[in-house]
């Protein structure tokens, strides 16, 4: 029969099982939230260019795309190194500016009126959650 601190052990030991595999084991940068919503902002942003005037998708279009690609790009690459510390928090900080670009080009494209301004404000928006996100793991990616 177990004494009352090897039940409590015991239920202890599975509460942080069962906590772990809620939050899942990050095994690769797939894994990462951070970069499942960067891909699909990515993905979003691609869209969203599709409809601009035929001369603003090789201007307009191709610079917004650039960036946001870049940002999730940035975040696989820095995942690649992140056994430097430097390197991989550096890959960070170019995300982050990546991020902050997007939102410029996505405001640029609703005050030339490319872009009705409340989506152009929900994907801002959404931007400047990733831009969140990844300051948060450039602060605690020793965490995972």
């Amino acid at each position: 029969m177990m004494g009352v601190n090897e039940v409590k052990e015991v239920r202890e030991v599975k509460e942080a099982q069962e906590k772990n595999a809620r939050a899942g084991v990050v095994r690769t940068y797939s894994d990462l939230l951070v970069y499942k919503q960067a891909c699909r902002l990515t993905l979003d942003v691609s869209r969203l260019t599709k409809e601009f005037p035929r001369q603003e998708q090789f201007e307009l279009g191709r610079q917004l795309r650039n960036c946001s690609r870049s940002g999730a790009a940035n975040i696989i690459e820095g995942w690649a190194k992140r056994n430097s510390a430097a390197e991989f928090k550096r890959h960070l900080m170019i995300a982050i500016g990546e991020c902050a670009e997007t939102k410029f080009w996505i405001d640029l494209a609703s005050d030339e009126q490319f872009v009705q301004s409340k989506h152009a404000g929900a994907l801002g928006s959404e931007y400047g959650k990733l831009g969140f996100m990844l300051h948060n793991l450039w602060k605690e990616w020793r965490k995972f």
